[in-house]
């Protein structure tokens, strides 16, 4: 196992991929081209992912960022502790705003309490990927060129890439085999490995569905997906009470979320979404929960309700699964999705959802 040398190489790729980027747009490159995630750029139709000249003056603001943000929370994330207890809202907006790319993984680290799991439990995952087998191994296997098969890090058959997402899957398989393996595990891995090493994802990975700092997600993947059908019940009530007309064409064509939203869920947003929204997606995921799957999910349908509402049935669940260019920027849709009041009303149709699955089998 090859953890931290694999993580060097593919830092040391990523800026290889910047460098090609700059060659393919002067035209004196002939590598294939990615943008600056690492994604294949002629795979992917939409302008969402691919990268366009930044000016000087963004490029200020962005360096503006970063100072901002390693003053924020020091060297290693000494600071950061402190900083969030003094000045928390300041801490909200800076993250709603888009954490740095370059500081991106270590900070998902702090805000998650993964790094602390990390420090107090040294050898762990090294333990659980030699020493350890796994049930689920050759269900991990198979699945691994389906994730992300579109980016740099992962297309090679058995290359670094496949072999961590692997070795991170494999071991958390095994630290908690009540959940084992479920395939949409993969993106949330792939995802984290693009910014961090595998110990590092791995511990991110317990963080999130072990509940460090929010609440547990493993029922997003125990047998029958609990959560998921929790959080589908309620989504279908959320888009009724804010959306009416919307989630009245939705009851008139019988569509359920079930049939455009449990990737939602499942990979919040890792899955399907254009890679820019989903990783400010994920920014503000780890810092205050799973309700900004919620917000983002309703805000995407207000966004394009009046289109959605002339819908037939064929046509709407093709739309719900590829909705348009300009719904999909990060700048436009969060802004709509951060003011939508959710907290209070998903407390309450929690308890409405476990009173209804409580309730006796009519005969």
């Amino acid at each position: 196992m090859k953890t931290s040398t694999d993580w060097s190489l593919f830092r040391q790729s990523r800026m290889s991929r910047k460098r090609t980027e700059n060659d393919t747009e002067s035209g004196s490159g002939t590598a294939t081209p990615v943008d600056r995630f690492g994604f294949l750029k002629q795979e992917h139709a939409s302008k969402a992912r691919t990268t366009t000249t930044s000016s000087s003056t963004d490029q200020d603001r962005e360096e503006r960022k970063v100072r901002k943000w390693r003053k924020m929370i020091g060297v290693g994330g000494s600071d950061w502790k402190h900083y969030v207890r003094r000045k928390p809202n300041v801490v909200k907006r800076r993250i709603r705003k888009g954490i740095p790319d370059c500081l991106r993984g270590l900070v998902w680290q702090l805000i998650s309490g993964s790094r602390d799991l990390l420090l107090m439990n040294p050898g762990v995952y090294e333990q659980l990927v030699i020493y350890e087998t796994s049930a689920s191994e050759l269900d991990i296997i198979r699945d691994i060129s389906r994730t992300f098969p579109s980016h740099v890090f992962f297309q090679k058959r058995h290359g670094p890439g496949q072999r961590s997402l692997y070795n991170v899957l494999k071991a958390y398989s095994v630290y908690d085999r009540d959940v084992g393996y479920v395939q949409g595990m993969g993106f949330i891995a792939g995802l984290l490995l693009l910014y961090m090493s595998e110990e590092d994802a791995f511990w991110l990975l317990v963080a999130l569905l072990k509940g460090a700092v929010h609440a547990p997600m493993e029922g997003l993947y125990h047998a029958g997906l609990p959560l998921v059908q929790q959080y589908l019940f309620q989504l279908e009530s959320l888009v009724k009470e804010l959306i009416p007309k919307l989630g009245e064409h939705f009851t008139q064509e019988m569509i359920n979320p079930s049939m455009y939203a449990s990737q939602w869920f499942i990979t919040v947003f890792s899955y399907s979404f254009p890679f820019p929204l989903a990783l400010r997606i994920w920014d503000v995921f780890l810092s205050e929960g799973v309700k900004i799957v919620f917000k983002v999910g309703l805000a995407l349908l207000k966004y394009c309700q009046d289109k959605l509402v002339k819908l037939p049935f064929e046509k709407l669940i093709h739309a719900l699964k590829t909705f348009p260019e300009d719904a999909m920027n990060p700048d436009t849709l969060l802004p709509l999705a951060y003011p939508i009041k959710v907290s209070k009303r998903l407390e309450e149709l929690k308890v409405d959802y476990e009173k209804t699955i409580a309730k006796p089998v009519q005969p």
